[in-house]
């Protein structure tokens, strides 16, 4: 069979990876292996968690269920391109012996750092050592690096979020680097803190603050060897590969469906008439692994930046999406997954809030409380708290709507192969959203929740159960209303019927 270009590119290249354990990080490895499995190794920065040595984390790896595919054509021995190598990019030189640093600085020709902290409540002090320390560390030893053709940064395109719209270009950093690592090396926990706020300026939190500050330690080295950066947006599921639906991620819509599929998570703040830039994770994996191959082909002097997006090309909005999502199970039931009928979007967080203490919170309490009492684990209002909790982290991200422009990716689309183009492909014109969502939907039952799809129709009568329950709940608060209402007004129960349906009309808002 003839090979493409990509592949050929890739053909006993060494490639070095960071943030190879996380969700994207698999799905790249993945890829790699199946698509170009004549790559010469695939260095995976580890660094040893909860007591695991860096070998045990990389088999671990291997038995992530994203590989069932891959060894359906190929021999377990293709794992052997495997190379696990003890380091971590929060600590000085990237953790990395010496004999580590020179094997790699001989070795590597490709670099694909993804490595990152996602978490927004973080404070300034990680993420400045992970997001732009560490991207400084891998910068100076690619530039160690004897044979490197070129180095991918795995940034966000939420990195400049204080724009509503955005280019594939840098834009100027509001700090210095070197201003927010004396800040961060020289002041206390809480001195830090109180100057974060005006540190970040119109950045929503220290991640995007601090990843838009390493795309400039990356721009450093962009006249010394091909540098290309990749801004993905939300990274969701796959569309295609390996498998549709595939994901180990609880980010984004995928952990809010999680709940839903388990039938405890019923309203969600949504704004549904606003654009939400969602990406499938193959798609981001063929954007970065094709920009590796493009600007070495090229021999690019300065920077590439490259938007992995869908809000100008295929833009996504929940309220149609969920009309279509209806229509085609109706259409193709054999295909359908669990949807999520009981699932309703509220248009504000104060709404959800407001919604949540009645459909989540109150329910929550009395079942941890027939849990305990029957000696089971309690676990729902922990559950709704951390929803709670996230859902203001997010409301800038829920609520606002950017685009993200990106004719510099579809240009690079249509310069490849016919071949590359089907292989490596990054154009997401083509997705249908209502397909993919039945997809990912599958993907979360299996993945998320590891419920195999023939426990599809025991699924759908536990919905269907919860969802009486939910029923009978409102009518006993709906009883109980009217009982509270007639003793507090001195009115009889006929004389203050009324307010039923006024409640009934109430909660339906809700």
């Amino acid at each position: 069979m003839k090979e493409s270009d990509i592949q050929n590119f890739y053909k006993n290249k060494n490639v070095f990876i960071t943030g190879g354990t996380g969700f994207l990080g698999i799905a790249i490895v993945e890829k790699i292996l199946r698509s170009c499995p004549e790559v010469g190794g695939i260095y995976l920065l580890m660094r040893p968690k909860k007591g695991k040595q860096i070998e045990e984390r990389l088999k671990e790896l291997t038995d992530n269920a994203v590989f069932e595919t891959l060894l359906q054509q190929s021999s377990p021995d293709i794992f052997r391109k495997l190379h696990a190598v003890a380091g971590d990019v929060g600590e000085e030189n990237l953790g990395l012996s010496p004999e580590n640093r020179a094997s790699l600085a001989q070795t590597i020709d490709v670099v694909i750092h993804s490595a990152a902290t996602l978490d927004f409540q973080a404070t300034l002090r990680p993420t400045v050592q992970i997001n732009l320390l560490g991207t400084r560390r891998v910068m100076q030893l690619c530039r160690e690096m004897q044979h490197l053709k070129c180095m991918v940064h795995v940034s966000s395109a939420y990195v400049n979020s204080y724009l509503k719209e955005a280019d594939e270009k840098l834009y100027p950093a509001h700090e210095e680097a070197e201003k927010i690592i004396d800040l961060v090396n020289s002041l206390g926990d809480d001195a830090l803190e109180q100057l974060t706020d005006k540190l970040l300026k119109d950045h929503p939190n220290t991640y995007t603050f601090t990843k838009h500050l390493a795309e400039h330690e990356v721009n450093k080295c962009a006249a010394i060897f091909p540098c290309g950066i990749v801004r993905p947006s939300m990274i969701t599921g796959a569309w295609k590969e390996p498998v549709p639906g595939w994901t180990i991620s609880k980010n984004g819509p995928q952990g809010f469906l999680m709940g839903a599929a388990k039938g405890v998570i019923r309203r969600l703040p949504v704004g549904t008439e606003l654009i939400y830039d969602y990406i499938p994770v193959d798609t981001v994996v063929n954007q970065i692994l094709v920009t590796a191959f493009h600007i070495q082909r090229n021999g690019f002097k300065e920077l590439s930046i490259y938007h992995c997006t869908s809000s100008t090309c295929n833009p996504f909005r929940w309220d149609s999406v969920k009309e279509q999502v209806n229509d085609y199970l109706h259409k193709y039931p054999l295909k359908s997954a669990v949807w999520y009928p009981h699932l309703k979007f509220l248009p504000s967080l104060w709404l959800y809030k407001l919604s949540a203490i009645i459909v989540h919170f109150m329910p929550a309490y009395c079942l941890d409380f027939i849990t305990k009492v029957f000696g089971g684990r309690p676990i729902l209002v922990r559950l709704h708290t951390n929803v709670w909790e996230s859902l203001n982290r997010l409301e800038k991200f829920i609520f606002s709507e950017w685009r993200f422009n990106n004719p510099k990716t579809l240009d690079v689309s249509r310069q490849l192969s016919p071949m590359d183009r089907e292989m490596f492909n990054i154009d997401i014109s083509e997705l249908k959203w209502p397909e993919y969502f039945v997809g990912l939907a599958q993907g979360v039952r299996r993945y998320l929740n590891n419920e195999h799809p023939k426990t599809l129709a025991a699924a759908r009568k536990k919905d269907t159960v919860l969802f009486f329950v939910h029923i009978a709940f409102q009518v006993l608060f709906l009883a109980l209303f009217w009982a509270l209402t007639a003793k507090l007004t001195g009115m009889s129960l006929i004389g203050c019927i009324f307010v039923i349906p006024v409640m009934y009309f109430l909660l339906s808002l809700l």
